[in-house]
């Protein structure tokens, strides 16, 4: 392999890194791919010079400031949305047509198709962490680079870093509101979805706080 493959290839795993672990030091990002912290700066100032991540520094306590590196907008848009020009003209063209009962109607069709999808996946499982593993491996499949992270003995965090339909979902805000309440019909009702970060309000990634409702809590039959 070539010294320029095996160079491409690092900064790949890095921008992936970044986009599914958030800001991190040259130590942290060196520590993660075996390599020194000045080899990792080495790959970062390139990648800065690419205007693919930028730095800040920060302090924590009375100690010196450190600098954590994180993909800049275009470092994010290496990671780009689906088709997303041709489902913002879809959605354009929706509402000029048939108007907003009509784009109403489209986002409900979609949310049906994918409850369906689903629920067939998430039908299947036992556990509560099975269940939502096994949506996060759907949306997966769809591009949101999903994970699973157990919070507390109580609660899961479902992580979704990257957005494939994030320009869509910026011009019809109907979208996220259908995939939260999808969740919440897949999962049942003796669940709780809480989204706790979303990518159109300036987070990172989206996240959803899921956890059992307390037995007090759960509506009568």
């Amino acid at each position: 392999m070539s010294q320029a493959t095996t160079t491409d290839r690092n900064q790949d795993r890095i921008l992936f890194h970044l986009k599914t672990r958030g800001a991190q030091t040259a130590t942290e990002i060196g520590r993660r791919f075996g390599m020194t912290p000045a080899g990792a700066r080495q790959h970062l100032l390139k990648l800065e010079t690419g205007g693919l991540v930028e730095a800040a520094d920060h302090r924590y306590g009375r100690g010196r400031p450190r600098k954590y590196w994180r993909l800049s907008p275009s470092g994010h848009g290496r990671f780009p949305d689906r088709h997303s020009d041709l489902m913002l003209e879809m959605l354009k063209s929706t509402r000029e047509i048939f108007g907003e009962r009509g784009l109403e109607r489209l986002l409900e069709h979609r949310e049906q198709t994918s409850l369906a999808a689903y629920s067939e996946l998430v039908g299947r499982q036992r556990s509560l962490r099975q269940k939502v593993e096994a949506l996060a491996t759907a949306r997966s499949r769809e591009g949101y680079m999903a994970s699973v992270e157990q919070e507390s003995r109580e609660s899961l965090i479902l992580i979704e870093n990257h957005c494939p339909i994030c320009a869509a979902a910026a011009a019809c805000q109907g979208l996220c509101r259908s995939e939260l309440a999808i969740f919440r019909t897949v999962l049942g009702r003796d669940v709780i979805v809480e989204r706790i970060d979303h990518i159109l309000a300036g987070a990172r990634r989206c996240a959803y706080r899921i956890s059992r409702r307390r037995r007090s809590d759960r509506h009568p039959t």
